[in-house]
């Protein structure tokens, strides 16, 4: 049986077993403008196509073999930032949003993403009015967290309350140079997160901290993107080898942790959660 639409597209929140995401091999990926703190530590090395692309493929096919459905966007050589697909749009219950995005470098990604919605008959609702990136949306339930950075104004989380009448959506400023709030912090289950504090007031993390057990992950494995996890459902997550103590802290916690080299990928300053655009979360 067909499942309907509405069905196919939804997330309610950031940790429900992930069925169908998107994602774009880094076949263009460089560093061709340095655009966050992180690609200033490797605009000199660059980045190996050829690794990048050896670590997304690892990444997609752990991703099926947990069973969810990879969706490809077609990589386009005047985008060099494509592979996070998390940027361009993201789903808040039935509704997928498409992103303002808040860059140069990266307007017109969102386009492709169009393409294919418009393709395969998707609803969607672009948000032209503000500057928003999908780095900065996270969901929980009745609760949509929306970091205010470089790249989403504050403007974004008030148009987004006005279109989510039945969600609460609270501004999450952050210090600018930490590019998007899943780069500092993120929700695993309903009741814990991690957190990167030194980013964040000591008013917002209180905030936070009212809503979560915070786990703290420290300034070294920040920077490896600790932060950046990817959860797929019952208590899963996909992370880096290199933070060890993130993944051991997790595993303490109950969660079964799949450790994937991204590596290569996240010299240009984002992990798993950044190149996953997830559509469909079966809340289970």
């Amino acid at each position: 049986m067909t499942m309907s639409i509405e069905k196919q597209q939804f997330c309610g929140s950031e940790y429900a077993t992930l069925k169908t995401v998107i994602v774009c091999e880094p076949t263009y990926m460089e560093i061709s403008e340095v655009i966050n703190e992180t690609q200033r530590h490797y605009v000199d090395t660059n980045i190996d196509i050829e690794l990048a692309l050896k670590q997304h493929r690892h990444f997609v096919k752990v991703l099926e073999d947990e069973g969810i459905d990879v969706i490809k966007l077609p990589p386009q050589k005047r985008y060099p930032e494509q592979v996070f697909t998390r940027d361009i749009g993201f789903t808040l219950g039935n509704q997928l949003f498409v992103s303002q995005m808040g860059h140069g470098l990266r307007q017109g990604e969102e386009n492709i993403l169009i393409e294919w919605l418009e393709k395969e008959n998707r609803p969607y609702h672009n948000l032209k009015e503000h500057s928003i990136e999908g780095g900065d949306v996270l969901i929980d339930g009745d609760k949509v967290l929306v970091g205010v950075s470089g790249r989403t104004c504050e403007g974004a989380t008030t148009h987004l309350q006005q279109l989510l009448p039945t969600h609460k959506v609270i501004s999450v400023p952050i210090e600018e140079s930490y590019l998007h709030l899943d780069c500092v912090f993120n929700i695993l289950s309903p009741n814990e997160a991690l957190v990167f504090s030194e980013a964040i007031s000591k008013e917002e993390h209180a905030i936070l901290a009212s809503h979560y057990d915070l786990i703290e992950v420290e300034g070294n494995e920040q920077f490896t993107l600790g932060t950046n996890v990817l959860s797929i459902g019952q208590k899963k997550v996909i992370s880096l080898p290199v933070n060890k103590k993130v993944n051991e802290t997790l595993r303490n916690r109950g969660y079964t942790v799949i450790e994937v080299d991204l590596s290569e990928i996240i010299k240009s300053g984002g992990s798993f959660r950044c190149c996953t655009m997830p559509v469909y979360r079966e809340d289970r």
